[in-house]
């Protein structure tokens, strides 16, 4: 069964001084991000781009996005497998090459996600599940350069 799903943002420009585009320093980079029914986010150019650090940036979203699927596909791998996660934590890292010619594209992001599950018996299969996730996460199957996974898994202490 093939289904579609339809997402809608609107991205808004705010970063207009009074001048516009006039010139390319005299500008900001300030842009804000909705959804119906969800919070704002602001948004801005990476530093690098003359944006500000404060604000997400598009980079930022496309790491997180693909952290955020892999974990939500794991997440529910394990539990339509009885492999009871507890803690969950991915500190992800991605890396853009720039080109003068092309701009510039993603070389990879590496996920490295940290999972605490209830017992040892569930470990092995816990961390077998991260390939299984990794193929059903629809962000990592819309990019076209490698999402590499270095996952951990622990067990959590009886307290």
């Amino acid at each position: 069964m093939e289904r579609e799903h339809d997402y809608r943002i609107t991205v808004e420009w705010t970063g207009n001084t009074g001048e516009g585009t006039a010139s390319y320093r005299g500008y900001g980079r300030d842009h804000e991000v909705r959804a119906e029914g969800k919070p704002t986010l602001q948004g801005s150019a990476d530093p690098t781009f003359r944006g500000e650090a404060e604000r997400w940036n598009p980079e930022d979203f496309l790491v997180a996005a693909l952290s955020e699927c892999h974990m939500l596909s794991y997440l529910a791998l394990c539990a339509l497998e009885g492999i009871v996660v507890t803690a969950y934590t991915d500190q992800a890292q991605g890396t853009m090459r720039e080109s003068a010619r092309d701009g510039g594209a993603f070389t990879e992001v590496v996920l490295n996600p940290v999972v605490t599950v209830a017992s040892e018996e569930m470990r092995e299969r816990a961390e077998a599940l991260h390939e299984d996730a990794h193929h059903r996460c629809f962000i990592a199957n819309s990019v076209n350069f490698p999402v590499q996974t270095r996952s951990s898994c622990l067990v959590r202490s009886a307290a």
